[in-house]
């Protein structure tokens, strides 16, 4: 399934990207060939994941570099975007480091490119658990026992010496903020809108923020990741669409309102409030420049071994799968 955008919605993202100036691309860029395919495919979670809604502003972004099919996939074959990219239904991946090394020590074709941001995820918990380690004994909440939030959670657990398999009961839900407020779980991870959510409905405390605590707030929480074919047969194409994706997350840190307000228009924000809130505070849109993709991967890699999900080395992975080539050419270029 694809994001139908209507005439209205892409004219207000082209309008406030337009009125940043992101719409013109620089000498640099005017010197490129264009790209050698028109067509680019992205996922979408459309008013579930606000910390992807940079995803919509460069829809307007990428037909300003040349492309004319740009579909925004919002479901495929399996549960994850890292499960429609593995079946060829998308060229593209913006997903937790995690969920890429996982599917490169799969055997998954596929290449990282980039960082996107840090801080998406927060640890909500009830008053039965006050810190990581009391997780012991308690239910933790999780979107499926293959889902990216078991992964994620399992390796915090384990990074303060929790025995994930047997000191925390896990429980697949599928709504986590009506399971949290009827009892049935004591913690669970939530991504941007649902901590705004929790605390409008003044349930839980947060007792981890990927943003400002350690060591997750060094690290990227989403990067960007693209097949080998797609890379490797369309290297201008790939480029192009990294461009986009950047000045994207720039203008989001940039004008949270304008962006919010583009991205609501389209149907796949959540709520104005939650999603300028989330561009303006809560997602650190501007560490693209400042992390090194490298160290992140280093790192989840090491937690994934740690867990027994990935045995793969670490520098196997980093070796085999990333290319930064494109990121080190727009940091120059983007650097304003």
């Amino acid at each position: 399934m694809h994001v139908t955008q209507s005439r209205r919605s892409f004219l207000a993202a082209a309008a406030a990207v337009g009125a940043a100036g992101l719409l013109g691309t620089s000498a640099r860029a005017r010197a490129e060939a264009p790209p050698e395919t028109t067509s680019v495919r992205l996922p979408a979670f459309p008013k579930v994941s606000d910390c992807m809604s940079p995803i919509f502003i460069a829809k307007a972004l990428l037909q300003a570099e040349g492309f004319t099919n740009v579909s925004l996939v919002t479901e495929g074959t399996g549960p994850d975007s890292s499960d429609w990219i593995e079946h060829g239904e998308l060229d593209f991946d913006w997903n937790y480091p995690p969920a890429h090394i996982k599917s490169i020590a799969k055997g998954v074709p596929i290449t990282v490119l980039s960082g996107l941001h840090v801080g998406c995820l927060e640890l909500i918990a009830n008053d039965r658990v006050q810190s990581i380690p009391d997780l012991k004994g308690k239910r933790a909440g999780i979107d499926d026992f293959n889902g990216n939030t078991y992964l994620l959670l399992m390796m915090i657990a384990a990074y303060v010496g929790l025995d994930p398999a047997s000191d925390v009961e896990w429980i697949s839900v599928t709504d986590p903020v009506d399971a949290f407020a009827e009892g049935r779980i004591d913690a669970f991870l939530g991504t941007a809108p649902v901590p705004q959510i929790m605390r409008e409905r003044n349930l839980g405390h947060v007792i981890l923020k990927t943003s400002v605590d350690r060591p997750w707030a060094y690290y990227y929480c989403c990067m960007l990741a693209g097949t080998n074919e797609f890379v490797e047969r369309y290297p201008v194409a790939t480029k192009r669409t990294l461009r986009a994706l950047l000045k994207a997350v720039d203008f989001c840190l940039a004008d949270p309102e304008a962006a919010a307000a583009a991205v609501v228009a389209g149907g796949l924000g959540s709520r104005d409030d939650y999603v300028r809130q989330a561009f303006g505070s809560e997602i650190l849109y501007d560490k693209w420049r400042q992390y090194d993709p490298e160290d992140t991967l280093r790192f989840y890699a090491l937690r994934l071994q740690e867990t027994g999900i990935v045995k793969a080395n670490p520098q196997d992975i980093i070796a085999s799968s990333t290319n930064w080539r494109f990121l080190d050419e727009l940091k120059r270029e983007l650097k304003t």
